[in-house]
């Protein structure tokens, strides 16, 4: 339960510390002096969300803190683990939430004096709080609220939300199924494209440093005539074979060098090393010679080779200019135009991938949907005789109350076990509509169409009351339940709220004094100006303090001894009703 609240410098709330007690909590107040405010801030505590403009004039922050009373670990076990997964334990069963909402900059959520995201603030304020606000008057004209009853009555919001995941990742998948469907065409193009460049390169069977062998090649054989002509000439220098030349050749003079050495070493011995190296260049001039004579015989200009190389050149220039300035950068080339081919092959395969993955997903979900129906349908018969007993307690027993259900077959939809298909939606396959009739005899309907403003506060009230009995959240708290409701009702709605109340902490603001009679603790909010600012004040009304707001609730300021009555005999009448109603 609540055990205090305080807010600071929201709306016309400068300071105030509330501590609201066990049972029914009823707020009352003249329009407009701050009672809806409070239950504001208990919902900006919770959601770590406030609008600027609520945020108090002349102030830069609002500051709201909640200390809550924990209960036992059986009666909010979800709660517990929360806290516990998230390291938020603490050592005594309170928890105590803060919110530093600021006007500009960062806010600050703090859950134990732990700083924590709004995620997970939200995720603790629905397992602390259900609030019950003006306008959910309207969720119950809205049917796509009328599945999230159903749900939280069933308790299948968890098998729900993992049909919703698998929902998502279908989405995502599909997409981008056809993202590749539409790309394919222009994926087969390239991949021709690339088929051909790599066979291209492939096909010319290229070799690194073959251009410049081929180059060097080309020179030689253009310049044979010349390098033929110069190579026996080298050799005739060198071994003199040539008749022509007058002079000894360079191996004879070497030879004649040599002889006249050996007889400078027989009279100087020192020089034997000399001897030595001239003895052995010899042999190898003569090599050298005979090596270039060789050379010379080999030389012969051939056009056919050398069209050849020309061919082989200007295919290499070619490609060159096409995928890069040297056989090495072609060959990367090809390389990676392989590596992307090998992806393009993949693109392929995934696409195979992703509409095995949404076969399989569609299955799941099937599964899934099946279950939600199920346990839905089971529900659905429990809500409705729940609400049925709530509504005869709110004296609407005339009224017949059902939850329809329905499905619709497409071939488009998701296969579920009965091998039938469904269209579906983030929730499932079911679409559900709360119906009614309040007039005897007459056929249900859709309940937007049937109910008055009152009616269906009582029907609210009546699926609240039953849905209540379905969850462990430890209080309620309802803004202004009464809305188009007359005093005759309300004694009936705070009999309601009363018999809420015993096993929960309820919180009530409201203009009824047939509803504010049941309260267990009666608080007022009222308007008052200090200097020329507006202040928003509460205190907790008692004894003859509680009569006299009865009466005015009852008559109006202008209230009179009769109206005072009145309200003796409402809170009278409501305290011997509890004691004949223990609970």
């Amino acid at each position: 339960m609540l055990l205090e609240l305080r807010v600071r410098d929201f709306g016309i709330i400068e300071d105030i510390r509330w501590s609201p007690g066990k049972g029914l909590n009823v707020i009352t107040g003249e329009t407009g002096a701050g009672k809806s405010l409070v239950i504001d801030a208990v919902e900006a505590l919770l959601t770590g969300k406030i609008a600027e403009e609520d945020i108090r004039y002349g102030a830069g922050e609002t500051y709201v803190e909640g200390v809550f009373a924990l209960s036992a670990d059986a009666d909010t076990p979800q709660l517990r683990t929360l806290l516990r997964d998230n390291g938020l334990d603490a050592d005594e069963d309170t928890l105590v939430i803060s919110c530093e909402l600021r006007r500009r900059g960062r806010s600050v959520t703090r859950v134990n004096g732990h700083a924590v995201s709004r995620g997970l603030l939200y995720q603790l304020g629905c397992l602390l709080v259900d609030i019950h606000g003006q306008s959910d008057h309207l969720s119950l004209f809205n049917t796509e609220h009328h599945l999230d009853f159903l749900d939280a009555y069933a308790h299948t919001l968890e098998l729900r939300h993992d049909f919703s995941t698998k929902a998502v990742e279908l989405a995502q998948t599909e997409q981008e199924i056809e993202s590749l469907a539409k790309e394919e065409k222009e994926l087969n193009q390239h991949e021709e494209l690339l088929r051909f460049q790599i066979g291209e390169i492939e096909q010319a069977k290229l070799r690194e440093g073959e251009d410049t062998e081929l180059e060097q090649e080309r020179e030689v054989i253009a310049s044979s005539e010349k390098l033929k002509a110069s190579s026996y000439e080298i050799y005739s220098n060198l071994y003199g074979e040539d008749a022509t030349i007058a002079s000894a050749s360079a191996i004879e003079k070497l030879k004649a060098a040599v002889q006249e050495m050996r007889k400078l070493v027989a009279l100087d011995p020192s020089l034997k090393p000399q001897l030595d190296l001239l003895e052995g260049i010899v042999p190898e001039l003569e090599e050298t010679a005979r090596d270039i004579r060789s050379y010379a015989d080999r030389l012969e200009y051939d056009p056919a080779r050398l069209e050849e190389i020309e061919s082989r050149l200007e295919l290499i220039r070619n490609l060159k200019r096409k995928y890069g300035q040297s056989i090495a950068a072609i060959l990367e080339y090809r390389e990676k135009a392989a590596k992307e081919l090998e992806g393009l092959s993949l693109c392929v395969e995934k696409r195979a991938e992703l509409e095995q993955s949404c076969s399989r997903l569609k299955q799941e979900m099937g599964r899934l949907a099946s279950e939600l129906s199920r346990l839905r349908s089971q529900a659905a018969e429990k809500l409705a005789a729940e609400v049925m007993n709530e509504l005869r307690d709110l004296k609407m027993s005339q009224v017949q109350f059902e939850v329809y259900i329905n499905q619709k077959q497409t071939g488009e939809g998701i296969p579920l076990p009965n091998g039938k298909s469904y269209a579906f939606n983030k929730t499932g396959i079911d679409n559900v509509e709360f119906m009614a009739s309040t007039n005897l005899g007459e056929p249900v309907k859709p309940l937007v169409k049937i109910a008055s403003t009152g009616e269906i506060s009582r029907f609210m009230l009546a699926l609240k009351g039953a849905l209540s009995k379905a969850d462990d959240i430890p209080v309620l708290v309802f803004d202004e339940i009464d809305i188009g409701v007359g005093g005759r009702s309300g004694e009936i709605i705070g009999k309601k709220l009363w018999a809420l109340a015993r096993n929960r902490q309820v919180i009530c603001v409201t203009h009824l004094p047939q509803i504010a009679a049941f309260a267990d603790a009666h608080y007022n909010i009222q308007k008052t100006v200090a200097g020329e600012r507006t202040l928003s004040q509460l205190k907790v009304l008692k004894d003859e303090a509680r009569t006299e707001e009865l009466a005015v609730m009852l008559a109006g300021l202008h209230y009179t001894e009769a109206s005072v009555s009145s309200a003796r005999e409402l809170v009278q009448k409501a305290e011997s009703w509890k004691e004949t109603h223990p609970q």
